[in-house]
This record gives structure tokens, C-alpha cells and sequence, in this order.
């Protein structure tokens, strides 16, 4: 049967088991290469319909669709749907019992599944890959990596566990891989090839803009002194109610700490909202009941750290409320993407302190192991060894390294994998590679390799600044995203955002200031510092346009102003946000 046949056959079977009447832009595309058996990456907005593209194939492939998934939760809603819809499917998770993950394995075993949902740790086991092997005539026909993302590690939600993705494709013999994402730079593209070892693959994006969602920035920065901090989170508490009163229908709140999440839930319940919270820290089945709540419309807000969202299928979002800045664009687009799924009009709104920012570094201060720990798991491999000849487990080494992070030595061993310093095999049990011809000693490896942690850190703070910029930016908030991703649509500018509705102002909460990137009496390195006067000076009034120096960075020129703050575009393409008294006339 040829591919048009086959898309013939399908269109039937998705108006007759989907309910669809046609496909939408970038689907045909999409299932025409994975028809034609090529290795396919994929970016589609949220809600575009990324999880047709591999259903309506799986329905007529030869073989089993394995379909690798982050999230339990996420899985068990699209297997929930299928299920309904009557097609056959089977999950293998943490979450079965002894009996029905037995069940289940003997489905897979026998190919009485044409799609099995699974997590990659679960891929990762030698054990799980023999019973995909069991009869080679039902062998694995497409593998589906659902949020791929996961799989970069310049994205921001790395999973060291999808690293093990390309060496299970391999052990399954190579069928064809489709790589779905809602968001991807052109740096975590190529990453995810990479990564995956996709050979020659079709990319396909189909976009990134949501025309039906309106972003906004709201300044809710405090200026220091000794109760800074109590007066900005009182700024933003009012400022979040009024939101939330102004605001209709459902919507969520995210916040960057679990400590702010119930902070919020409190003041949310004080104020009689009706509303939910998750974090990590919660029961699971604190967290299941919470999620039903929102999912059934039982509660209106759902108030959430990032824990919350991935796979979240409640199309009548209506707004997403980020209570401080996540870490990059990516993460923001992602989060804020969860809203107008039906199409309808939803408010993206970000209430934008710069001090938040310490929270995002902290956050970055930690994640990658440093050239001294990198050096460490390989000595403690190297000790292993003499030990345990046959290769070390995971376990073995997280024993060993008991106060080292699970994610961080992953991402060391991965690391050292990936320099050719060590191996590893089908059991995962970790070995020293064999070095006589080796140009440089193992320790010289190992450090080369692990000074790309450094590269990584660099360019996560690179994001964090990009995610400030976009706050105090003056051009088109859609716009920004779009540039971010290397999108280049028709449009310059929505029409709906807060900068194009009211140009060029921000919206800043009432009696609010800005914090300065530096205080107003630091100087550069060559400048005196002028003695303080008695009576301070009246702050300049300043306009978009207007010629500026900023001390210790340079010249630059006004993108917008409003009040005693002023954003100050420069000539790399940065906007930094000042106190319009530490900004002097340009010459």
C-alpha cells in the first residue's frame, strides 16, 4: 500500500474513531513522514493535536507504537482517551501492581498491544527491552518520544533518563523515531537530533504563535531599605487578588517555591476563592485529588509550582498567573501555553519583581555537577571496579556517592559515557574503557568533558536573562517569544499584548518602584563618586528615544519610561530596567 493510500485509509479512521473531519497544519506532514518511515522531529504549540500524529499511524503500522513518556499522569490521560475511543493500548509504570504490570507485560510479550506507553526509566531496563524483543514478528514498528524536550540538555526540562532512549532505539533495531514537542530553540533541536541519534530527520514547526493569548507584565517591584521585602510581597498579594477578582473562569498560579505556593493557597483561601494547590512535597494522593478538583471544575484556581501542568489536558484554561519569573522563556512559554486550549481568548500574566530573579539562581547554582564532582565519579568508578569487574550499577554508585544528587550523577555518568571514558552496558552496570591509544590521560578527559558544564551554566544564565528582558522589554510581547524561537510569522506585532494595546508604557502596580540593577550610588571603575547632597534631585523625565548612559553599561537608548523607572535598551539587543535617577543624558 502506498502513503497516499494510506492516508486515505486513515482519514476514515479518523472521522470514524476520532470524531475529525480533517487534519490541521503540519498533521498531514507530520504522518507523511513517519508513513514514509523516516525519523521525524516535530515542534506544534500546545493543543495543536502532537498526539494524533502518532495514534492515526500507530492504527496502521505494522508493529508496536512505543510511545516514551515523562509524566505517569500524562500517559494515563492519553491512554484514558484511547481506551474510550476503543483502541487498544497498554501502560507500564511505577504505579501498577504486581499482578497488572504482569498482565501487562505479557500483552507486550505477546503483541496483543498496538500502543504501549512507557517511562524511559522503565525503557532503560534490559529486562523491559527482551520482553519487546520476545517475537520478532511483532517487533517495535515507531518509537514516539513524547516531550523531547526532556531529552536536551540545553531545555529547560532535562530528564537524564532520556539519554537512554537512543541506546533502547538501538537495542530494538532501529525503527523509525518520532520526536514531539510543543517547544524547542534551534539549539535544543539540534540537541534532540543529537541526543537521539535521529538519522537525516524531517523537522517540522508548525508555528509557535497562539493568536487567542494575551500576554501581559505587571511591575511589582519594591525599592531595598529594611522592609523591601515585606513591601514588595505586599504589593504583589494586592496585585495578585485583583488579578485573580478582574480575571473569569478557571486558571492556575504558579509560584517558584513549594514556601509560596501555600503562602498563596492561604491568602487565595482567606479571600474564599475556591482553590487547589500542588507541589512535589505533597502526598500523591493529596496531589491526585487536587488535580481532579481543577481538572472537574470542582475548584476555580489551581495554585502550582511547575510540578504542575506537563500533559494537563483541561482545554477552558482561561489564565495562567506567574507569581515570579521562571527560569527561561521556554519554561514560561510552556507553562503559559496550558491556557485557551479551546481556542478562546486566555491572559498570560507575569507579575515581574527583578529580585526574583535570586530564586532562578539559586536554582541554576545547583544543577550541574562541577569539575571536582565529575573527577569524583570517576574515581569512585575506577575503585568500583577493582571490586566488581563485571560493571558497576547506578545503585552501587549512588550508594558510594550517597551525598551527591541522583539527577547530578546521572548527568556525570552520562558525561563520562559520552567522552568515551566509560562504558555501558544493557544491565546499565558501568565500566572504564579501555585507553592505550588515548591521546590525553583519563583525568584530562574527564576534565575537558566536564568544563561543557561550565558552557551549560553560561547559557543558563543567558536564558534567565533573556526571560528578565522579555519582562522589561518594549516591543511586542509575541514578538519576543517569536524572536526567541527563531520563528519569523507575518505579524510584528499581536494587537493584544499589554505593549501593543498600550504603548509604550508597562503596566506597573500602583505606588511601585523598581529595583535597579545596581543602586544608584555605584560607580564604574573609572568614575569618582560624587558626595551626596542634602536635597535629593528631582528624577529627569525621561521619553522613548532619548540618547542615554547608564554607569557601568554604557551608552543605550530609552525604550520606555513610566514613573521613577526607566528600561534602557543597548546595543546588543539587551533591555535592563533602571531608577531614572542613576540614568544620565547620553551625549
Amino acid at each position: 500500500m502506498t502513503v497516499d493510500q494510506r492516508l486515505r485509509s486513515m482519514r476514515k479512521t479518523m472521522r470514524d474513531m476520532f470524531g475529525i473531519a480533517r487534519l490541521r497544519a503540519g498533521q498531514e506532514d507530520i504522518i507523511r513522514s513517519v508513513l514514509q518511515h523516516r525519523d521525524t522531529l516535530a515542534t506544534m504549540p500546545t493543543g495543536a493535536g502532537k498526539s494524533l500524529c502518532y495514534q492515526l499511524p500507530a492504527l496502521h503500522l505494522d508493529g508496536t507504537t512505543l510511545v516514551v513518556s515523562p509524566l505517569i499522569a500524562l500517559m494515563k490521560d492519553q491512554a484514558d482517551k484511547l481506551l474510550a475511543a476503543g483502541i487498544d493500548c497498554t501502560l507500564v509504570n511505577s504505579t501498577l501492581r504486581s499482578r497488572a504490570e504482569r498482565e501487562a507485560l505479557q500483552r507486550i510479550a505477546a503483541g496483543d498491544s498496538g500502543i504501549v506507553f512507557v517511562t524511559p526509566e522503565r525503557l532503560a531496563q534490559p529486562a523491559f527491552i527482551e520482553t519487546l524483543r520476545a517475537r520478532p514478528e511483532n517487533r517495535v514498528g515507531l518509537v514516539v518520544v513524547d516531550e523531547a524536550h526532556c531529552v536536551s540538555q540545553w531545555g529547560h526540562d532535562f530528564r537524564p533518563a532520556f539519554l537512554e532512549i537512543a541506546a533502547a532505539v538501538k537495542a530494538l533495531g532501529q525503527p523509525p523515531v518520532l520526536a514531539l514537542t510543543a517547544t524547542a530553540t534551534p539549539r535544543v533541536i539540534d540537541d534532540i537530533v543529537h541526543s537521539l541519534a535521529l538519522r537525516d530527520p524531517r523537522v517540522v514547526r508548525t508555528g509557535t504563535y497562539r493568536e487567542n493569548l494575551r500576554y501581559r507584565v505587571v511591575q511589582v517591584s519594591a525599592a531595598g531599605g529594611k522592609d523591601g521585602a515585606a513591601r514588595a510581597m505586599a504589593t504583589k498579594r494586592e496585585q495578585l487578588s485583583k488579578l485573580i477578582a478582574s480575571l473569569k473562569g478557571t486558571g492556575i498560579v504558579y509560584a517558584a517555591t513549594v514556601r509560596d505556593v501555600d503562602r498563596i493557597y492561604g491568602w487565595m483561601t482567606e479571600a474564599g476563592e475556591s482553590v487547589s494547590r500542588y507541589h512535589g512535597q505533597m502526598r500523591t494522593a493529596a496531589r491526585e485529588e487536587a488535580q481532579e478538583q481543577f481538572m472537574s471544575g470542582a475548584t476555580r484556581l489551581m495554585i502550582a509550582t511547575n510540578a504542575f501542568g506537563m500533559g494537563i489536558d483541561k482545554a477552558d484554561i482561561r489564565f495562567v498567573i506567574h507569581y515570579q519569573i521562571p527560569g527561561s522563556l521556554d519554561a514560561y512559554y510552556q507553562e503559559t501555553g496550558r491556557a485557551g486550549r479551546d481556542g478562546e481568548p486566555a491572559d498570560c500574566v507575569l507579575l515581574f519583581d527583578l529580585n526574583d530573579r535570586r530564586i532562578q539562581q539559586f536554582f541554576l547554582a545547583g544543577r550541574y555537577p562541577s569539575v571536582e564532582l565529575a573527577q569524583r565519579v570517576y574515581d569512585t568508578l575506577a575503585a568500583r571496579i577493582a571490586e566488581e569487574p563485571r560493571g558497576v550499577t547506578l545503585a552501587a554508585l549512588k550508594d558510594a556517592l550517597a551525598d551527591v544528587g541522583a539527577g547530578k550523577l546521572e548527568v556525570a555518568l552520562n558525561m563520562l559515557v559520552d567522552a568515551r571514558v566509560a562504558g555501558r552496558d544493557r544491565q546499565r552496570r558501568y565500566r572504564l574503557r579501555a585507553r592505550e591509544d588515548a591521546q590525553e590521560s583519563a583525568r584530562d578527559t574527564v576534565a575537558r568533558a566536564a568544563a561543557q558544564f561550565e558552557q551549560m551554566s553560561a547559557h543558563d544564565r543567558e536564558t534567565l536573562q533573556q526571560m528578565i528582558d522579555y519582562a522589561q522589554t518594549g516591543q511586542c510581547r509575541w514578538r519576543a517569544i517569536l524572536d526567541y524561537y527563531g520563528d519569523t510569522p507575518a505579524i510584528e506585532r499581536c494587537g493584544v499584548c499589554d505593549n501593543c494595546v498600550n504603548p509604550p508604557q508597562i503596566d506597573v502596580a500602583p505606588d511601585a518602584l523598581v529595583a535597579a540593577e545596581a543602586s544608584a550610588n555605584q560607580v564604574g571603575p573609572h568614575e569618582k563618586k560624587e558626595p551626596q547632597k542634602k536635597e535629593p534631585q528631582k528624577p529627569h523625565i525621561w521619553a522613548p528615544g532619548d540618547a542615554v548612559r547608564v554607569p557601568r553599561y554604557g551608552a543605550g537608548e530609552v525604550a520606555l519610561a513610566s514613573g521613577e523607572q526607566v528600561a534602557v535598551q543597548f546595543p546588543d539587543g539587551s533591555t535592563r530596567t533602571f531608577l531614572a535617577s542613576y540614568v544620565r543624558a547620553g551625549r
